[in-house]
């Protein structure tokens, strides 16, 4: 079995989550890395404490006392208004204290916001393909169907 912590963006803090869980199920998005008959569960779910990310330096502690073998940072981080600046320093404090690898998304990005952002500079400044590869590689019919 596969234990993984999720810590999304603070601004999203009411998130319910429904678009992660669903996600890990179809093994879509970030969680495309788990194969589908590889047992997943998710031991720990945190906001990052909001700008400019307090919670990420303790949160996946407590995580990985329960058993967190990697840490997923929500799709939110990605395609949030404006995408999450801190988002490769939160991966680095995370990989390099705890040991445990980082995966940048979890759902994958909906049509729209790809639509929308991709017009945008700022997006391809930041190299977003390059921080997600896995939220960049579904299939159109998979991105609708997370609008």
């Amino acid at each position: 079995m596969k234990k993984i912590g999720i810590i999304i963006c603070g601004r999203y803090h009411t998130c319910g989550g429904g678009k992660c869980f669903r996600a890990l199920e179809e093994r879509v998005g970030g969680f495309s890395v788990y194969a589908d008959e590889e047992d997943v569960r998710i031991i720990g779910y945190s906001t990052c404490g909001g700008c400019p990310g307090g919670n990420v330096e303790y949160v996946p502690e407590e995580m990985i006392r329960n058993g967190a073998e990697a840490i997923h940072f929500a799709t939110g981080f990605v395609v949030g208004y404006p995408p999450c600046t801190w988002i490769r320093e939160f991966k680095s404090i995370v990989e390099t204290k705890y040991k445990v690898p980082v995966i940048v998304g979890t759902h994958p990005i909906p049509q729209k916001y790809s639509l929308a952002h991709s017009k945008l500079d700022f997006w391809e400044k930041m190299e977003m393909e390059k921080l997600a590869p896995l939220l960049f590689n579904e299939k159109e019919e998979i991105m609708k169907a997370y609008d």
